[in-house]
């Protein structure tokens, strides 16, 4: 039986020739991912740590590496900077995230670890991202295998690890402080993303002019990650459009410049302390700076409005009895209004305390009585200050010697107020600053109507208005 053989059915030809499905398949994975650095020569920023002679440097290049804490901004390098050290060593590599691994998996590999060590004599080198999203007591699990050399850990964190990482671990690591990347490190990371044809955007031939590329990196924030990012979006824009975006098309394809800002972390305070800082300096420009920075990045106005009150308090107190008022009427501006409109109420608060007269003779009266009250006895109240409401006290003698103010011509006494081994101490001296120059002049009246009570007490004539 003759006749053709049996045919094959008409195939689609692939969506992707196979070089181009290759090329299709490398894209999907992020800019910043393709880039991140693969030797200390490819690596940018940190050169305090990783310049020529500095200590990690030496450490690495020595193949002599402590386990170590990597502490630093997002961004700037810390993951990029273990995958280094753990390609230079050449050693046995785990890489794990706090985030989405559970304590238990952490154990089991510290484990085989171990037995590796036992096999080989090798460390395996453990990395950790954002370790400190472990617990204290889970952090503990590290602990033994660090301490017979068995791992070289390597954590990185966001956060000061002073503050999350439990003492037992902080002892047996090296903390490194990593920093935030200036303009010219990211604009170097950028420029060499735009020229790489294999990892980078090299084989699109984008033309970005510097100043763009400038602009990009001032976006940034530091963080070359968020600047790849950018940087990748822009170049998917110009494919689409065909030409470099305009400074507005720019601010459309960015949004929004991210600000550093954790509101749990430590930046979350390093701002509210520069805004203190600056109210205390009386510098309202600083003032008016970091309050709309906090702002626009999202910081609960209620803390801003906090900081301002304690300013207040701390840093004008009576020089100016009018700042607390202020900043306690913003607040309740804000309460009223809410956001955007409560915004400018906070920042008339804030600008009033910078301005108005500083004194921290306050703080300093609190200082000075709270270290009496530490390290004195703890007397009984003298008894002519305590009051007499039964037949009882009275027999005791409380109230015996009190001299009402009021009953004398000079509307106060020579009656000391401090139990007996701190009479006359002075715990309040107002400075020469705003309303206190004229609470000082007050003092030193009432210093006098007492001076001649007590000389006329001294010479026989009680002189009251009673009589």
């Amino acid at each position: 039986m003759g006749g053709k053989g049996k045919q094959e059915p008409n195939q689609d030809p692939p969506l992707f020739p196979a070089e181009e499905a290759v090329e299709a398949e490398e894209r999907r994975v992020p800019l910043a991912e393709r880039m991140r650095p693969r030797t200390l020569d490819e690596y940018r920023g940190q050169a305090h740590l990783v310049g020529a002679g500095k200590p990690l440097r030496r450490m690495i290049e020595s193949r002599r590496i402590p386990s170590l804490i990597l502490w630093g901004p997002p961004g700037t390098g810390k993951s990029t900077l273990a995958h280094v050290i753990a390609r230079t060593l050449d050693t046995h590599f785990v890489s794990y995230s706090a985030v989405l691994t559970g304590i238990k998996e952490v154990r089991d590999v510290m484990s085989d670890a171990a037995y590796f060590f036992e096999r080989t004599g090798r460390q395996t080198l453990i990395f950790i991202d954002e370790i400190h999203r472990f617990n204290k007591s889970q952090q503990d699990a590290f602990l033994p295998f660090v301490e017979k050399g068995q791992v070289l850990l390597i954590g990185t964190t966001t956060v000061n690890p002073s503050f999350d990482l439990n003492a037992a671990l902080m002892s047996r690591v090296k903390v490194l402080t990593l920093r935030s990347l200036d303009v010219a490190d990211i604009e170097s990371i950028l420029a060499e993303a735009l020229a790489d044809p294999d990892r980078g955007l090299g084989r699109l031939d984008l033309r970005v002019p510097p100043e763009l590329l400038h602009k990009i990196a001032v976006f940034s924030s530091g963080d070359a990650r968020r600047g790849l990012n950018l940087l990748e979006q822009l170049a998917d824009y110009a494919e689409e459009r065909g030409v470099a975006p305009t400074d507005e098309e720019l601010r459309e394809v960015l949004h929004q410049k991210v600000l550093l800002y954790d509101k749990d972390g430590e930046e979350h305070y390093n701002l509210l302390s520069a805004l203190h800082k600056s109210m205390r300096n009386s510098d309202p420009d600083a003032t008016v700076y970091w309050v709309v920075r906090m702002l626009e990045a999202g910081e609960d106005p209620r803390n801003v409005c906090r900081r301002i009150l304690q300013c207040a308090s701390e840093d004008v107190g009576l020089a100016d009895n009018q700042a607390l008022h202020v900043a306690l009427q913003a607040w309740q501006a804000y309460e009223l209004l809410g956001l955007p409109e409560g915004r400018l109420a906070i920042l008339q608060a804030a600008v009033y305390v910078a301005v108005a007269p500083k004194s921290n003779a306050l703080l300093r009266a609190w200082t000075a009585a709270q270290r009496d009250v530490a390290e004195s006895s703890a007397e009984g109240v003298p008894l002519h200050l305590r009051n007499a409401p039964t037949r009882l006290m009275d027999a005791e003698g409380y109230g015996e010697g009190y001299l009402y103010a009021h009953d004398y011509p000079e509307g106060t006494t020579d009656m000391t107020g401090l139990p007996p081994a701190l009479a006359g101490r002075v715990y309040y001296e107002p400075s020469g600053a705003g309303l206190e120059a004229r609470i000082r002049e007050k003092l030193r009246e009432i210093a006098e109507r007492k001076t001649a009570f007590a000389k006329r007490r001294a010479d026989g004539r009680k002189g009251s208005r009673t009589e």
